[in-house]
């Protein structure tokens, strides 16, 4: 074999890895570019999402939902504001949201057992 032959098969090894690198380049560009699309429309998903929408669909819930929303609104915690809070506030905050539930599930408990003509448990009945 000629030596010139081997200049023209590593000119076109070469050639063909730097095709192969290029059309990887793009594909992985293209990828990216969808990627940071997508996350930037979750972004604004997230960030457009009205208190409103947040309020119609805890009372499309029941009254658990709308307990729910009302304790979270009496105790002003915005969404996305826990990672800059402090840990004694955001406890509270957890201990506060914890006791709403158990409450609105006690009153449910209640009304239940009330419409059904059961007994009241001992517990479930207000000391307060």
């Amino acid at each position: 074999m000629p030596w010139w032959s081997w200049i023209l098969i590593w000119v076109a090894l070469v050639s063909l890895s730097l095709l192969f690198f290029v059309v990887m380049g793009v594909r992985l560009f293209r990828q990216f570019m969808a990627t940071v699309k997508e996350l930037g429309e979750a972004g604004d998903k997230l960030t457009s999402l009205p208190v409103s929408a947040a309020a119609s669909a805890g009372t499309a819930v029941g009254s658990t939902g709308s307990a729910l929303v009302g304790v979270a609104q009496s105790v002003g915690v915005a969404p996305g504001t826990a990672p800059f809070a402090s840990p004694h506030q955001m406890r509270h905050d957890y201990h506060a949201s914890r006791e709403a539930r158990r409450e609105a599930r006690r009153q449910r408990r209640v009304r239940r057992k009330a419409e059904r003509g059961q007994p009241q448990s001992l517990r479930d009945i207000e000391f307060r």
